[in-house]
């Protein structure tokens, strides 16, 4: 057993491939998919142009961004079985029941099974389309309801919501949903991605990867921002408590939840976003205190963003989907849906290369000793 070895805990700072698709500079706060600011993908783009871009490399002109969204649109079906499941297991939380759903896909579709990169975007886009189709599903079925048939004539992200709530959401619903996915879309190697990988590199299947990167997501410390930014900003309540909130949680040196991350040290420049996107719901649904409470939150803030306690994506986010009415338990799946085109180019990626990732651990149990028998014991 070495002493010089370096224990990187967690891999932070570990480099462990080269990637062409999203850049990240944590200390200037600057992210950017192939090259495109995610300033300029946000206000000027739609998440099925960036699905694409981030698949294919690169935008799409009309023709190639036409037959994009039409093979997303004709792959809004489920086998029948699919239903049958989730109606069996409607009890569970809806990442579970997402996560089963998606591997019994494996089973069902016969091309799921099929590995190699053409394979891989064609299985790609079809789960891209299947997965909010089974989110909204569950959320219909576990309140005796129905799953919403999906409208061919709707965007990715306003058929999501007419799936999810049956009605057509207004065109700036629809659009801040659109602008939600693009901003969770893809981050380099984080926890789910990576998982992806790792299970790639093992030669299996997209949806195996799918499968990982979903259980991975699930945790609490990678996907359930959002849903701790909505507790927190019930339970402080009002604006005017959330500078007492936030002194109290220094004074004990706990966390305020939204802010910091693994790679930012400046504020995470997807939030500005989400940050406009809550205002003007909060004033388009009558209820712009949310947008208050966590706009005081920022301010009592400020003196902590030199240590890198700046404001990130999650921090809106929950209160959007609050806004529209969404569980709580619906947070973690919707960033799913987001993230699927991102999870798709890593995996692509390390099959085109691929190769077994295996790190090492290094031991620091006990020297060889005698073995005894059980008599001896």
């Amino acid at each position: 057993m070495s002493k010089d070895v370096k224990i990187n805990r967690g891999l932070k700072g570990i480099y462990f491939e080269r990637s062409g698709v999203s850049h990240i500079d944590g200390a200037k706060g600057e992210l950017s998919y192939r090259g495109y600011s995610i300033h300029d993908l946000a206000t000027r783009s739609t998440f099925e142009e960036v699905c694409y871009l981030l698949i294919f490399g690169d935008l799409p002109t009309a023709d190639e961004l036409a037959t994009f969204d039409a093979k997303l649109k004709a792959a809004r079906t489920l086998p029948d079985s699919i239903y049958d499941i989730i109606r069996a297991t409607q009890h569970g939380h809806p990442m579970d029941v997402l996560r089963t759903a998606v591997s019994a896909l494996a089973t069902l579709e016969a091309d799921s099974r099929n590995v190699g990169e053409e394979a891989f975007v064609e299985n790609g886009i079809r789960l891209t389309a299947q997965v909010p189709m089974i989110i909204a599903a569950h959320e219909n079925i576990r309140n005796g309801r129905a799953p919403v048939e999906a409208d061919p004539a709707l965007s990715h992200a306003a058929n999501w919501l007419y799936m999810l709530k049956g009605e057509k959401p207004s065109q700036a619903a629809a659009r801040l949903a659109d602008v939600d996915f693009i901003l969770h879309a893809e981050h380099g190697a984080n926890s789910s991605a990576f998982a992806a990988r790792v299970t790639v590199g093992t030669e299996a299947n997209l949806h195996g990867a799918m499968v990982t990167a979903l259980a991975t997501l699930a945790g609490p410390a990678h996907g359930g921002g959002a849903e701790d930014v909505m507790k927190m900003v019930r339970e402080i309540g009002s604006p005017d408590k959330a500078a007492d909130y936030v002194r109290a949680k220094r004074a004990n040196r706990e966390a305020v939840t939204g802010f910091g991350h693994r790679v930012y040290r400046a504020e995470d420049p997807r939030a500005r976003h989400m940050r406009e996107g809550v205002r003007k719901l909060g004033e388009e649904m009558g209820a712009p205190e949310w947008y208050e409470i966590l706009q005081g939150v920022v301010e009592a803030m400020k003196p902590y963003a030199r240590h890198g306690l700046n404001v990130n994506v999650d921090f809106y986010s929950g209160v959007i989907y609050q806004l529209h009415g969404i569980p709580m338990d619906l947070y973690v799946p919707i960033f799913a849906i987001g993230r699927m085109p991102g999870w798709i180019i890593q995996c692509i990626e390390q099959q085109r290369g691929n190769i077994l990732i295996r790190p090492l651990t290094l031991y620091n149990g006990p020297d060889m000793r005698d073995y005894v028998e059980m008599s001896d014991r």
